[in-house]
């Protein structure tokens, strides 16, 4: 018997909205939560601004342990996966632990402790050996990855399949599909999918700042991130996280759970290019499209919401414009299509996940956010962008994509339940 994976419980920490109630009344307002950098001092970085999330841990019920053990990308991880959790209505005492999955995406890992403990370590930079006494007992965890997963299915008692995929950002729409085939593969009954990143210290501004790719629109942080429009200059940084729990459809309406939408189709594809650069026919995003479509088993004419990747990239969102022109053909102009990133900004790893909690969201409530900021298309980039104000529309399929450093570009299909 064949098995579709069905979203049954959503998760969010995002900038401007822990919770995903809070997170969808922000998209849907057109606010944006993009700011001057508080975490730590911006002064001498040529962009300033980011989408912070004002997180308090300890409010947030993580005991004082777990605030010490966990970088704060795996403290959102973990809030993430209680919040979808507790939506879903699983209970998990019912479920073979070996037959619960967990897929969690990452960029960039642990940055803001490493980066900490290397600080102590270096004695502020000024020792080129560290002493490596001075490094906390969990330096070690900071330094892999895979902590991150590990927390989750610690904090969800998963013994099934495990995996943190760390596709740079594409990472999480490509845990999502992970975590999709899990299920449709019958190697897990429950997958908590996602993905996390908090990536905001000087380290990381510091690369962005020498390739010139963040805003330096520090004198109006709120409206820097500009996805499609023709004055935009550069991504806003961001951090966040969302899970997601996955199970077999079948079984979800057997046990009477909410599906807010069921994850049709996933594929992935890489431009062997360039680490940064894109193609600007879009052809490899095109591709992805085309396969997800393929699996989901629909056309382009059955597409009725784009959540486009909307860096504010002149190259990126020319790119994507061709690539849904690409692959949808005429279909691509009459199709709403948005980039929640010009409210939330750019969490790296984490925003592929963020962007289906939305897209479920968005088919559950009827409901398209809007591009926000986006006053002044690019003439190239000529698509129903959705600007300003979120639209009522119904929607029966929906695509979510994302384009990574290193030539990554995934999409993903979500649909109604019943469709």
């Amino acid at each position: 018997m064949s098995r579709t994976a069905a979203i049954t419980g959503i998760g969010v920490v995002a900038p401007g909205a822990v919770g995903r109630e809070p997170f969808w009344e922000l998209l849907t307002a057109g606010s944006t939560a993009t700011r001057t950098i508080t975490l730590f001092d911006a002064g001498r970085f040529r962009s300033r601004i980011a989408a912070e999330v004002d997180f308090d841990p300890r409010a947030s019920g993580l005991s004082a342990q777990q605030v010490r053990r966990m970088d704060r990308a795996a403290q959102f991880a973990v809030v993430c996966a209680r919040e979808a959790l507790a939506d879903s209505g699983v209970e998990l005492g019912r479920v073979d632990p070996g037959r619960v999955g967990v897929s969690v995406g990452s960029a960039v890992g642990c940055t803001m402790s490493l980066e900490e403990e290397y600080t102590v370590l270096a004695d502020e930079g000024r020792r080129w050996l560290v002493d490596h006494t001075y490094g906390v007992p969990h330096l070690y965890g900071f330094m892999v990855p895979s902590t991150l997963a590990v927390e989750v299915a610690w904090e969800v008692a998963a013994e099934g399949p495990t995996a943190l995929i760390s596709t740079g950002c594409t990472s999480g729409l490509d845990a999502v599909g992970h975590g999709a085939a899990l299920i449709e593969e019958g190697s897990a009954d429950v997958v908590f999918a996602g993905a996390t990143d908090a990536p905001l210290s000087p380290i990381t501004s510091a690369c962005f700042d020498a390739i010139k790719a963040t805003s330096p629109s520090n004198d109006d942080p709120e409206h820097a991130s500009r996805p499609f429009d023709a004055e935009r200059n550069g991504f806003v940084l961001g951090e966040g996280a969302a899970v997601m729990v996955l199970e077999d459809a079948a079984a979800a309406r057997a046990r009477g759970a909410r599906v807010y939408a069921e994850v049709r189709g996933f594929a992935g594809r890489s431009n062997a290019f360039h680490m940064t650069g894109l193609k600007p026919d879009g052809k490899e995003m095109a591709e992805a499209i085309r396969v997800a479509m393929a699996q989901a088993r629909v056309g382009a004419d059955d597409i009725d919401y784009i959540n486009a990747h909307g860096s504010a990239t002149k190259q990126n969102d020319r790119h994507e414009t061709a690539a849904f022109k690409r692959s949808l053909g005429d279909r691509a102009y009459r199709v709403p299509v948005s980039s929640i990133k010009s409210m939330i900004g750019h969490s790296l790893g984490a925003i592929g996940s963020i962007e289906v909690a939305a897209c479920a969201l968005a088919l559950d409530r009827g409901v398209v956010p809007p591009t926000a900021n986006l006053h002044n298309a690019d003439p190239e980039c000529d698509l129903d962008y959705v600007p300003l104000e979120a639209r009522p529309h119904r929607m029966d399929v929906v695509l979510s994509v994302g384009s990574g450093f290193g030539g990554f570009q995934s999409a993903t299909v979500l649909a109604r339940p019943g469709t």
